[in-house]
């Protein structure tokens, strides 16, 4: 690990491997950071390719270099597990949390109306009452996730929320491809994934409700379905699974169905999960609509899942 400012941070020799995966590495590292992960935690290619949106090849190449750092453990056939939380990088001037919070707040205040599609950052700033840093932190997160822009010149532009009739024809959409999505021909789910969601669901259901916790929810369920879509095996899929999240995430980081409705839609990823595992497809593909027909009946215009 290289030293600077005395706080240790991990870093990828430039010489080895690819830009991309080193432009990966800060994000690896801050996923390790934020998801209550111990040590001896499994950590896996699969959940860190699909929470990143890229491909295997890459987030594989990051974790070996993790594991070479003292990061990662790395044990053939057993696969890799978390040695030490890292550092946060030297200068860190607000907590993971704050960002989050200021997400739900921004996420929040478009969906009531109450924050224009466009904006300045001068004006976000005022608004909030927070510092440039921060904010550019949370613009580049809704950024990177599709939720927002930055317009030519100066400003930002929000993208448009779902409106009652999007809202119909995205689980319109939904249910003629995600039921079909675990028929598919190819499919084959990772062993390791499931370990994965089981893992993230239970911890979830078991944890209190803070104040973050809509965000890690929204998620977590994002992952599951975009994992579900990916286990297809079809390309085309799983990129329409994923431009459904981006477009649900910005009005879904405010939830506001209770912790029971939480723990409704946990218990039937996790039967979904059984299903699968015992290769009763056809069985798992109808508890899918099932549960996506019962998320479309929430009364408000944006469920969760």
């Amino acid at each position: 690990m290289r030293q600077e400012n005395g706080t240790q941070e991990p870093v990828v020799d430039s010489e080895g491997p690819s830009r991309l995966q080193r432009d990966l590495l800060p994000r690896v590292l801050d996923y390790l950071r934020s998801n209550g992960l111990a040590p001896g935690d499994r950590v896996t290619e699969l959940a860190l390719a699909q929470h990143l949106q890229v491909s295997r090849t890459p987030v594989r190449a990051v974790m070996e270099e993790l594991a070479r750092q003292g990061v990662l453990d790395h044990q053939p056939r057993r696969g890799y597990s978390l040695r030490a939380v890292p550092d946060a990088p030297a200068g860190e001037a607000h907590p993971p949390g704050e960002v989050d919070q200021l997400c739900i707040r921004l996420a929040g205040d478009r969906q009531r109306n109450r924050l224009p599609a466009e904006v300045s950052e001068a004006d976000l700033m005022r608004r909030y009452g927070v510092s440039r840093p921060l904010l550019l932190r949370v613009l580049a997160q809704l950024s990177e996730i599709g939720m927002a822009e930055r317009k030519p010149g100066h400003g930002w532009a929000f993208l448009p929320i779902l409106d009652d009739a999007a809202r119909r024809e995205s689980y319109e959409f939904r249910l003629l491809i995600e039921p079909a999505s675990v028929m598919a021909q190819n499919f084959h789910l990772d062993p390791a994934w499931v370990e994965d969601m089981r893992r993230r669901h239970e911890a979830f259901m078991a944890a209190p409700w803070g104040e973050t916790s809509s965000v890690t929810l929204f998620e977590m369920n994002a992952a599951f379905h975009e994992g579900l879509a990916m286990a297809s095996g079809n390309r085309f899929i799983l990129n329409a699974l994923r431009q459904q999240s981006r477009i649900r995430r910005f009005s879904n980081y405010d939830w506001v169905y209770g912790l029971e409705r939480v723990r409704v839609s946990c218990r039937e990823h996790l039967e979904i999960l059984d299903r699968l595992e015992m290769g009763q497809r056809e069985i798992a593909a109808a508890l899918i609509r099932r549960h996506l027909e019962q998320a479309a009946g929430l009364t408000r215009p944006t469920p969760m899942d």
